[in-house]
């Protein structure tokens, strides 16, 4: 009797995540469903149905949020940007329909936006479930010794949609204190807890920056703290710093049992090797260092 073989699934994710890093990579250039498609390998006349479907959202509409998004930070993080500047970058033809499509997607305009985000708001409004990204195998890990570095550390309270409002209180003090600056100094991010497991008012996250020396009180609350020196796993997330879980957890899930290696008890911990808000999600470049006995 002649059996029919079924054929096996495609493998969606992965395909629909190249097109997502191709988009993130390409926001300034036109991106058209012909090749956005070719970059998935799908029928172009049956693109648009499967990107929404795995990804929950219109591919126009992802690409103007992501346009948006990186409009957010560029607002918020750099306030000597003119508005029309940010809106052409963004793909609009003038302030007025970038700042409609803006507050259509946040709750404020980018005016408002500029002088006091609503992070909460923009966080909730900033939830896209996209599909999980593997990255066990190209996952570089060395096993390296780090020097103990005094910090400068803010130290986050509270729900991660608010982070940004605390690494905005952050910026504020390095600028009015001239200490731990951007240009001298390095900036590393450690939370105790995992984001999506904690109850929001028990996160703890703290925002540091290398320290020359102790920090006098001060308004911001900014205090002294040290991120012990000893033996740490390393890495490096490349891309947006959202999905920094995903090289996180292949790390605890994947690394560390096959490794042998022992945790220490200090929490992983990250150094933002670029933090200029005009460069491309693409291109961020984070180290994530997971301490070992």
């Amino acid at each position: 009797m002649e059996t029919k073989t079924r054929r096996k699934e495609p493998d969606y994710g992965r395909r629909i995540n190249r097109v997502l890093d191709y988009i993130d990579k390409h926001l300034d250039d036109e991106l058209t469903i012909d090749v956005l498609s070719d970059v998935a390998n799908f029928s172009k006349f049956h693109f648009h149905r499967q990107f929404s479907q795995n990804c929950g959202i219109s591919l126009s509409r992802y690409i103007q949020f992501m346009r948006l998004k990186r409009a957010s930070y560029r607002l918020a993080f750099n306030p000597t940007a003119p508005i029309i500047d940010v809106a052409l970058d963004s793909g609009f033809e003038n302030p007025e329909s970038f700042s409609r499509a803006f507050k259509a997607a946040f709750g404020q305009t980018p005016s408002v936006f500029r002088k006091k985000p609503d992070w909460a708001s923009w966080s909730a409004r900033s939830r896209i479930s996209l599909p999980p990204i593997e990255r066990t195998e190209d996952m570089d890990v060395k096993i390296i010794d780090v020097e103990p570095v005094l910090v400068a550390a803010l130290e986050h309270r509270g729900a991660p949609a608010l982070l940004n409002d605390s690494v905005q209180r952050f910026i504020a003090w390095r600028k009015s204190s001239g200490l731990s600056t951007v240009s001298e100094c390095e900036t590393y991010g450690v939370p105790y807890n995992d984001p999506n497991t904690t109850p929001p008012e028990e996160f703890r996250f703290d925002i540091c920056g290398s320290a020359p020396a102790p920090v006098a009180a001060n308004e911001h609350g900014v205090v002294t703290k040290t991120i012990p020196g000893g033996r740490c796993a390393m890495t490096i997330h490349t891309g947006s710093r959202d999905r920094i879980d995903e090289s996180v957890y292949a790390l605890y899930r994947d690394w560390l049992p096959e490794s042998g290696e022992e945790l220490r008890d200090f929490p992983v911990y990250f150094h933002y090797l670029n933090l200029d808000h005009d460069t491309p999600e693409h291109r961020h470049l984070t180290e994530i260092y997971l301490p070992l006995k």
